[in-house]
C-alpha cells in the first residue's frame, strides 16, 4: 500500500462532500475515480494529496498519517495535476515545468544538471521537447495540460494524482496521455468522466456518488450496465472489447 484513505470525511458550508470513503491505491497501479458531477471526486483527490485538511478519518502514505508530514515531504512523493491549472505570468513552457523541481531543491540551491535532465525528460515524455521556449499564453488548452503533466513528472513522484487530465485533449492525446501515465510505473489516482477510458486504462475503478464510495474493483466487475443505470441514470450495454479484452460501453438512446 502506498496511498490510502480510511473513513475519510470532509464537508463545506454544512454540506457533506466526502462521506466516509475508504480506498487504497495499489503500488505501481492506476486507480480510476468515476462518478457524476458533484460526486466528490475532485475533493477526494485534494484530500489525498494534502491540499485540504480532513474533518475526520485519515490519509495514509506508506503507513504514515499524512497530517504529520510537512508539505514539502508530501510534495516529494505526490505530484498533482489539477483541472484548471494556469498562470497570468509571462512564462515559457520550460519555466512552468521547472516549477516541478521545487520540492527537490533548497531555497538557495543552484540549478543542477540533474534538475535540467529531469525537466528535459519530462518535456520529451509529453511531446513538448521542441516547445520548451514557447510562451505559455500561446498554448492551446491541451498543450497547457500536457505542460502541467510534464511539471508533475519533473517532480519525480512515486505517486501521481490527476483530476480530469484528459480535459481539452483530442482523442489521440487522451489515449497518449493515459498510456503515458499508465506506463510510468508510479502509483496513480486519476479522476475521469469517460467510463470507456477508465475501462481501458485503469487497473481498478472506484465509483463515487453523493460523496460516498459505492463500489470498487477491476473494471470488468465495476463498470456494469446495472451500475451505470443506477449511478448515471443511463441505459447501456457493456461488452468485452475484442481489441483490448477490456469492457466497452455502448450507451442506449431509447
Amino acid at each position: 500500500m502506498t496511498l490510502a484513505a480510511r473513513d475519510l470525511r470532509w464537508d463545506a458550508g454544512g454540506r457533506i462532500i466526502v462521506d466516509g470513503v475508504t480506498l487504497a491505491a495499489a503500488p505501481g497501479r492506476m486507480l480510476g475515480l468515476v462518478g457524476p458531477n458533484g460526486s466528490g471526486k475532485s475533493s477526494l483527490l485534494r484530500l489525498l494529496c494534502g491540499l485540504r485538511q480532513v474533518k475526520s478519518g485519515v490519509v495514509i502514505l506508506d503507513g504514515t498519517d499524512i497530517s504529520g508530514l510537512s508539505r514539502r515531504a508530501v510534495a516529494r512523493r505526490i505530484a498533482v495535476v489539477e483541472q484548471h491549472a494556469g498562470t497570468l505570468a509571462r512564462v515559457t513552457v520550460e519555466d512552468v515545468v521547472r516549477l516541478g523541481r521545487t520540492p527537490r531543491r533548497g531555497a538557495l540551491s543552484p540549478w543542477t544538471e540533474a534538475d535540467e535532465a529531469a525537466v528535459a525528460s519530462a518535456l520529451a515524455r509529453v511531446g513538448l521537447g521542441t516547445r520548451r521556449d514557447q510562451p505559455w499564453e500561446t498554448l492551446s488548452g491541451g498543450e497547457r495540460q500536457r505542460a502541467q503533466i510534464a511539471r508533475a513528472l519533473a517532480q519525480e513522484p512515486s505517486e501521481l494524482v490527476l483530476d480530469e487530465p484528459t480535459n481539452h485533449l483530442d482523442v489521440r492525446h487522451q489515449l497518449d496521455m493515459l498510456a503515458l501515465v499508465r506506463g510510468l510505473g508510479v502509483t496513480s489516482i486519476v479522476a475521469l468522466h469517460d467510463l470507456n477510458l477508465a475501462a481501458l486504462f485503469c487497473d481498478e475503478v472506484a465509483v463515487l456518488a453523493g460523496g460516498r464510495l459505492l463500489r470498487s474493483g477491476p473494471p470488468e466487475t465495476v463498470l456494469t450496465a446495472g451500475m451505470i443505470a443506477e449511478v448515471f441514470g443511463v441505459r447501456a450495454e457493456v461488452r468485452l472489447s475484442a481489441l483490448s479484452g477490456r469492457p466497452h460501453i455502448e450507451y442506449r438512446l431509447d
